[in-house]
């Protein structure tokens, strides 16, 4: 008989909030506890979060509850150090991206995640998306080297401009979020990073002045293969062509598409972080006139998960890791390997120097 695992929940913005909640939902997990620096205060949870307990400290917390597993999604500068505390503590961790600050502190968890013989689980949530599974699915066909666009904008105000402002006191938008969209390039390319550029601009005097809320970067990869990856966020942000994700090959492109041709949700709203709407498949091939031979092919990607089916995947997923004593130590090398992409293109922006990778 599969046994319930006690769950501890840390951190509750908005990727906290909806765990909790798939745990909440998943019969194969007991939420033991609620953290955050203001949990106990908190008058804004969901209802059906009443009768859990709250804790404000997180040492507490994992002392008072002795989980099963601890759900750590806070701040960035906090993810090694309560990582390892609840390594250290015997539980299992389900840890939201980035794995952590620095290449060396995300080798230090793994390191400990593999003394303690505990699982570790880092939420790249488009990993458990069927549409983006089948985007890099339809790549493998498109020929070698690939040329990869993507980007992510956010025109946040008001709230989601608060957060982005706590997010930016220790990483850049760039690494934030880039680790989604060059894990996905690694799993198209299948091949290694070399050599990492990266540009970025400081457009407010609302944050350091070593920060910046711009920033775009660009990779080779040793199979001749490119890609970039623009995010910036901010009030000042344009929300026009803010969600580009398009691959081309020698054998043509896969794109994702709105289905009207126009973005319709804001490009701060979470949801819009992961929809696809439509995919779209291009042939290359011409016949002796130049003319194509073949149709574009359309992939509707209807009935798609919205944000928090797919939190509750990766939950299911964690979940499987534990009982099933998954090894994941590709996901780990995975994880490590995008983080080090993007720390490399934010070395880059700050020295003006091109990044060697190997």
């Amino acid at each position: 008989m599969t046994k319930t695992i006690k769950i501890l929940v840390v951190g509750l913005g908005n990727m906290g909030r909806s765990h909790a909640l798939a745990y909440h939902n998943n019969d194969n997990f007991e939420i033991v506890g609620l953290c955050s620096r203001s949990a106990t205060t908190l008058t804004d949870l969901p209802n059906d979060f009443d009768n859990y307990p709250r804790f404000d400290d997180y040492l507490e917390a994992l002392s008072l509850t002795k989980p099963d597993a601890v759900c750590i999604c806070t701040w960035p500068n906090t993810h090694a150090e309560f990582t390892l505390k609840a390594f250290e503590a015997g539980a299992h961790v389900f840890l939201e991206k980035p794995i952590a600050e620095t290449a060396e502190e995300a080798e230090k968890i793994t390191t400990s995640a593999k003394t303690h013989n505990k699982k570790l689980v880092v939420g790249y949530i488009l990993r458990h998306h069927p549409s983006w599974k089948k985007f890099v699915e339809l790549t493998k066909g498109l020929g070698k080297p690939l040329v990869m666009r993507m980007n992510l904008n956010q025109q946040s105000s008001g709230e989601t401009w608060n957060v982005h402002k706590n997010l930016m006191k220790s990483l850049s938008p760039i690494v934030d979020c880039g680790v989604h969209y060059l894990d996905i390039m690694c799993q198209m390319t299948e091949a290694h990073p070399v050599r990492v550029n990266g540009i970025g601009v400081r457009l407010t005097d609302e944050i350091d002045p070593n920060m910046y809320n711009y920033g775009h970067l660009q990779v080779v990869f040793d199979d001749g293969s490119v890609g970039w990856y623009e995010a910036g966020w901010g009030p000042m942000m344009s929300e026009t062509a803010f969600f580009i994700k398009d691959v081309i090959g020698p054998n043509g492109s896969i794109s994702i598409v709105a289905q009207d041709g126009v973005q319709s949700t804001k490009s701060d709203e979470i949801d819009m972080h992961t929809k696809t709407s439509i995919l779209v498949k291009h042939h290359s091939n011409t016949d002796e006139k130049g003319e194509f031979t073949k149709k574009d092919i359309v992939f509707d990607m209807d009935n798609e998960p919205d944000h928090n089916e797919l939190c509750a995947r990766e939950q299911q997923y964690f979940c499987d890791s534990i009982n099933n004593d998954q090894d994941l130590t590709q996901h780990w090398l995975d994880a490590i390997n995008s983080l080090k992409i993007v720390l490399a293109a934010d070395e880059s922006v700050k020295t003006g120097k091109v990044v060697e990778l190997i």
